[in-house]
């Protein structure tokens, strides 16, 4: 006893744990085997002897291989989606039809599809062709059919290749919907377990209308009415037998069969199609023969202009839009855009007649323009010489040097910074560190104005103005006004080493044309659903334009981006007969040409260079690029009238210049519109109007031989006036002659023109 005292309470401890696991050991077995024992004796009872035993184990092993068989071939089988989405529009691609403001459409992107067109509005015989071809006994059965799966096996051995298909309508649905064209075991295995997924959620008329909206059928239309538009230039509404037996015949291979491919291929599967149609009884013989004397009317789609960089990048507008606005849901849309189809394809034939004829001689061979009015609205956008050998948007994408064009950003900092177009500046060379740049002409003009300077694009006076009032503020007004490319505070910033795009450039200069508002460049107006429900509305969705520079100090810079047109490095843009203004552009070693100019109505960004880089011969700013901007913006301008700008005035100039090429050119006056007594005494009086005065009313007299038009005639002579030859005076006198000749004179014949036209016009 006095030895088990001297044990532990932590050794009595597992002592006790020890006896506990023994004796729960013991108990487990010895109960596991009494069980097993009682089992066994259970089972007794049921023990089969001689050949029952044989079936039994044979039927018992078929039930445990095929229990084994069947989870593995639903978790191979396992459809590739969880089922919590919107399976339905899975991997589906978007459809957006791009039309004008007027409705008229002028192309698409993403898939072509229009999935509005309800059932019942199909005609049975499309119904019917596609049936007959694809699964002419869709309606008996449940998503695999084994009888028609026989049949196209006998069919395929018999004719020791594979002439019929052995999917059902509901399968071909689930590999378009869901599965990859891949031709595996898997996807087979697939194919059937989602056809019965798709039958046991969808009615048979659901399941075809999706078969016949979602199916790829060439030429990037998915459905039937996406195609018939496509290839016959009709709805799927108004499609004949022949038509609808050449629509079905795309089902099985639409590359082989597309009619815009290969008519003659088309025309050979329409008629197996027809053939197929009379054996399952869904027409008579006679129809067939008649659908086959039919030819169907296969529209040329070349016969189309389609103005694709536009329309690329209005698809990506449109993209981001959805997105934005949440409206992932809605696939296929219809966008109503800004293009101006007219000016669009205006601006391609000058740009490529330009590449083909000026350009040569200086080695430049592709071109990019982008034209907006000045909120940012896109009416044109030309990305290079011809979309089909290159996708690559010049305008939007590609960024270059803007050279000399970038500018008017550093001279509008240092407007906002105290300056003002008189002050005077030194035009002489100046260093930074290493760098000493050099203007073009290697010559240096010394004391001159902030006017003159960027009117002849010296490189000496904004790298000076940057030493004045830093770089930080150059870059803060270049986004201020809309540019959204990164700009590198380097010593080179004022003379345009940073990189930008056609686009990017253009809507700086956009601000300056709305007079500091900023702009924002824009190609989307609506969308809208197939059954015409507007899903956007930029009017609603978008607020007014940002006022983000004075217009006193907008009005300054354009006066001097006015005089680079009329007396600086951009007089071959000058039109002469609106206000306008702009600014050449010429990178190191000639490598980029741009002119980036605007009037009241419309902003024009063009460049000139080439893809790899390589310099042109010595293309400047002030050559192609002007020349470009001026053949464009002559015809886009015919039917606008002459404007002012903010700091430019509509005066006497314009008059005069309209007066004396009236007849030699067709230029963009006011409309064609009936004269009013009131708009006739104020063009009188226009007559009279100080030269340096701030508005004149320019009318276009219309096309009459009475003698309204004499005094009309008569009265707009004035502006045809010679100014005399005198010496230049001080003294300001008042009979100094003015531009159009005597103030006086003209006066008196504006105030008896007056008398006259008012006496005839009483008189009728």
């Amino acid at each position: 006893m006095s030895e088990l005292k001297k044990i532990s309470k932590f050794h009595r401890y597992f002592l006790r744990l020890d006896s506990f696991v023994s004796s729960g050991l013991f108990e487990a077995w010895d109960g596991a085997r009494r069980a097993w024992a009682a089992y066994a004796s259970f089972l007794e009872r049921f023990r089969i002897w001689g050949i029952k035993r044989i079936f039994v184990d044979l039927l018992d092993d078929a039930a445990t291989f095929g229990l084994v068989f069947a989870i593995g071939l639903i978790t191979f089988a396992l459809p590739p989606f969880s089922g919590t989405d919107d399976v339905w529009n899975r991997n589906r691609q978007y459809a957006v039809t791009v039309t004008d403001i007027n409705g008229e459409i002028v192309g698409r992107r993403g898939i072509r599809q229009d999935d509005a067109i309800p059932l019942e509005d199909i005609p049975p015989h499309v119904i019917n062709a596609v049936l007959a071809t694809e699964d002419a006994r869709f309606y008996q059965h449940f998503g695999l059919d084994f009888q028609g799966t026989m049949r196209a096996m006998l069919a395929n051995a018999k004719a020791n290749d594979v002439v019929q298909g052995g999917s059902t309508l509901t399968q071909q649905l689930a590999k378009n919907l869901f599965l990859s064209p891949e031709r595996t075991l898997r996807r087979k295995v697939h194919e059937a377990f989602l056809a019965l997924w798709i039958e046991a959620r969808l009615s048979k008329q659901e399941i075809l209308k999706m078969y016949l909206d979602r199916s790829y059928l060439g030429g990037g239309n998915y459905g039937v009415e996406a195609a018939a538009q496509f290839y016959f230039g009709k709805s799927i509404r108004d499609v004949n037998l022949s038509e609808a037996a050449m629509l079905a015949g795309l089902f099985k291979a639409p590359s082989k069969f597309a009619p815009h491919v290969n008519i003659e291929n088309a025309k050979g599967r329409a008629g197996v199609v027809l053939r197929r149609m009379l054996e399952v009884g869904s027409i008579s013989q006679g129809e067939m023969f008649q659908a086959q004397r039919e030819t169907a009317n296969i529209i040329n789609q070349s016969d189309f202009y389609s103005p694709d960089y536009f329309l690329d990048w209005v698809y990506r507008e449109a993209l981001q839009i959805i997105e934005q606005q949440n409206l992932q849901k809605d696939y296929v849309i219809e966008v109503k855009s800004t293009i101006d189809l007219r000016m669009q394809k205006a601006a391609q034939q000058i740009i490529n007649d330009m590449l083909d004829t000026e350009a040569v001689r200086y080695r430049a061979t592709q071109a990019a323009l982008v034209t907006m009015e000045p909120d940012g609205a896109i009416k044109a956008i030309v990305g290079g010489r011809d979309y089909e050998n290159s996708q690559f948007n010049r305008a939007t994408d590609a960024l270059r040097q803007p050279g000399s064009a970038f500018k008017p950003f550093v001279y509008l900092a240092a407007l906002r910074n105290g300056f003002n177009p008189k002050t005077i500046v030194r035009d002489a060379p100046v260093t930074i560190g290493n760098w000493s740049p050099r203007n073009y002409s290697h010559r240096y003009a010394g004391r001159t104005t902030l006017t003159r300077a960027l009117a002849k694009s010296y490189n000496t006076v904004p790298v000076r103005l940057m030493m004045q009032i830093g770089r930080k503020p150059i870059i803060e007004t270049a986004h201020r006004v809309g540019i959204q490319s990164n700009l590198l505070s380097v010593p080179s910033l004022p003379l345009g080493t940073n990189e930008v795009t056609v686009l990017d450039l253009t809507t700086g200069y956009a601000t300056f044309a709305n007079g500091g508002r900023l702009s924002r460049p824009y190609a989307v107006l609506e969308m809208r659903r197939p059954n015409g429900d507007i899903i956007y509305e930029r009017s609603r969705n978008t607020s007014g334009a940002k006022q983000v520079v004075s217009e006193e100090k907008i009005s300054e810079l354009n006066f001097m981006l006015n005089k680079v047109v009329t007396s600086g490095t951009g007089r071959r843009a000058q039109l002469g007969f609106t206000p306008q203004a702009g600014k050449t552009g010429t990178t190191q070693n000639y490598r980029d040409a741009w002119f980036i100019g605007f009037t009241a109505h419309y902003v024009t960004g063009v460049w000139y260079g080439n893809d790899d880089f390589t310099p042109t011969q010595r293309a400047t700013g002030g050559s192609l690029p002007a020349m470009t901007w001026k053949r464009l913006m002559s015809e886009a301008l015919k039917t606008k009238v002459a404007t002012a700008l903010p700091g430019i005035p509509l005066d006497g100039s314009y008059a005069k210049f309209i007066s004396e090429k009236q007849g030699d050119i067709d230029l963009p006056l006011a409309p064609n519109t009936p004269l009013s007594e009131s708009s006739v005494l104020q063009a009188a009086r226009s007559g009279s109007a100080d030269p340096g005065s701030e508005e004149v009313i320019i009318v276009r007299p219309p096309k009459r031989s009475d003698a309204v038009v004499q005094v009309l005639q008569d009265m707009f002579s004035v502006f045809k006036s010679k100014p005399r030859r005198t010496t230049r005076q001080r003294s300001t006198s008042s009979n100094q002659p003015s531009i159009f000749g005597s103030a006086k004179r003209s006066q008196k014949r504006a105030r008896t023109n007056s008398k006259r036209l008012r006496k005839l016009l009483e008189s009728r």
